[in-house]
């Protein structure tokens, strides 16, 4: 399976069906965006994704945000396109994760000004102003410069200042053991985001609720894994108090930023080899979630 395509709405559909606590998933919309917006908007950049190498960094940003317009109602998918354009535009194989960093670090102030009109177009709110590089304006610097001035308060931005580090090191190796760990795919996306959201406060809810909910959003999804999620009852029962925490207040604290980690964690593993169809596990099981 060689189709970068494919691959990328493989870990957009995946990550969007798994039942995720407090995320959209097929059995849950929220009242302006639900599970068919988010299947949609796979299929839309699909292709914008496939062409990702041999096209600017900044302009497949962009079309892959004016494709998603045309499907879909709102923001469903901005933080992966973000994540997944450098990713589809990196060579795969031994040194995928270099190249990646080579991908960031020659971005050019056009990819900048074509992310820029990227997240303007996309309708995203709650963005907020910022001292410098705001994307309100013009900006001055290379892409990877201007998201590396906004990578202490956004995990996206943070993934283009590191080279994608929590992908690479942690939201793909945690997919992985999260299969050992259920025995099926599903429970392996889920283990994967309480694994992310456990390590890191989820910026999206930090800029909708503040920072001490994010990381009370944090805690209580180490709880969750140190219950023993899926194998007990006392686990089963802590990831639906979460979910149930998360999904309150009008889903102000949903975990977007996270679900966006998983997303280009999948798609990681895709391009690496390490999952691929037909799936070698099963994609649920019955105690999940």
């Amino acid at each position: 399976m060689n189709s970068l395509g494919l691959q990328a709405q493989l870990a957009c559909i995946w990550e969007a069906t798994a039942r995720k606590p407090g995320n959209v998933h097929r059995f849950h919309d929220f009242a302006d965006t639900g599970y068919l917006d988010f299947l949609t908007s796979a299929a839309a950049v699909a292709p914008v994704l496939a062409a990702a190498p041999e096209c600017p960094l900044g302009a497949v940003a962009v079309e892959a945000v004016q494709q998603t317009r045309t499907v879909a109602r709102g923001n469903t998918n901005l933080g992966i396109v973000l994540l997944l354009t450098p990713l589809a535009k990196a060579a795969a194989g031994l040194d995928y994760h270099a190249n990646v960093a080579t991908v960031l670090e020659e971005s050019t102030i056009e990819d900048a000004r074509d992310v820029y009109e990227a997240i303007r177009l996309s309708g995203a709110g709650g963005l907020g102003a910022a001292a410098e590089q705001d994307v309100r304006d013009e900006p001055t610097v290379t892409l990877r410069q201007a998201m590396t001035l906004a990578a202490d308060r956004d995990l996206i931005a943070r993934q283009y200042a590191n080279g994608f580090a929590e992908v690479f090191a942690e939201g793909a190796p945690a997919v992985l053991s999260g299969v050992e760990r259920t025995g099926c795919l599903e429970g392996a996306v889920i283990h994967a985001h309480l694994h992310l959201m456990s390590r890191y406060p989820d910026t999206l809810i930090a800029r909708k609720r503040g920072l001490a909910e994010a990381r009370e959003a944090s805690v209580r999804a180490e709880s969750v894994l140190a219950a023993s999620w899926p194998a007990r009852t006392e686990g089963r029962t802590a990831l639906a108090e979460l979910d149930a925490w998360l999904r309150a207040e009008g889903h102000q604290r949903n975990p977007g930023a996270t679900a966006d980690l998983i997303a280009a964690s999948l798609f990681v593993l895709l391009r690496q080899g390490q999952l691929t169809l037909p799936l070698a596990t099963p994609w649920t099981r019955p105690e999940i979630p």
